[in-house]
């Protein structure tokens, strides 16, 4: 209804009278199977994985010792604030819990990601040698007909 009202205003504001709808996108390209895009846009080489999960991997150890240094650094405060009698301990420890916690999910998501591309990187290359050898095999055996 609002939506109708806007179109509305715009069409006496240009001159138009009656409310339409456009979408902004890209002219289609007709391609081999009549829809957009025409050649593959995803691709991916043993370059670009080995770079990501060499990240993963340099920022899971970057975040487990500077996390680590917050945590204790956190605990201490909490602990401090508490045996004073503060009631911002309870809120510090608080704090702190929810660090590592957070710390915690984000340190163990870059060990996946690291890890898996690491897992995929070689997969492929497996995948890669076997279809290698039985293109080989198969060549071979049309020689012996």
């Amino acid at each position: 209804m609002v939506w109708e009202e806007w179109e509305n205003l715009k069409g006496e504001v240009t001159g138009e009278s009656s409310a339409r709808m456009r979408l902004n996108q890209l002219p289609g390209d007709p391609g081999p199977t009549g829809g957009g895009g025409g050649a593959a846009d995803l691709s991916v080489n043993q370059d670009s994985l080995g770079r990501i999960g060499s990240a993963a991997y340099d920022l899971h150890g970057r975040l487990t010792a500077d996390g680590g240094h917050a945590r204790t650094s956190t605990s201490d405060a909490a602990a401090a604030l508490s045996v004073s009698g503060f009631e911002t301990g309870p809120a510090m420890r608080k704090v702190h819990d929810t660090w590592n916690a957070q710390l915690k999910t984000l340190v163990d998501a870059c060990a996946h990601i690291s890890n898996h591309l690491d897992y995929s990187a070689a997969q492929h290359a497996k995948d890669d040698q076997d279809i290698k050898t039985s293109l080989g095999v198969s060549r071979i055996s049309e020689y012996f007909k």
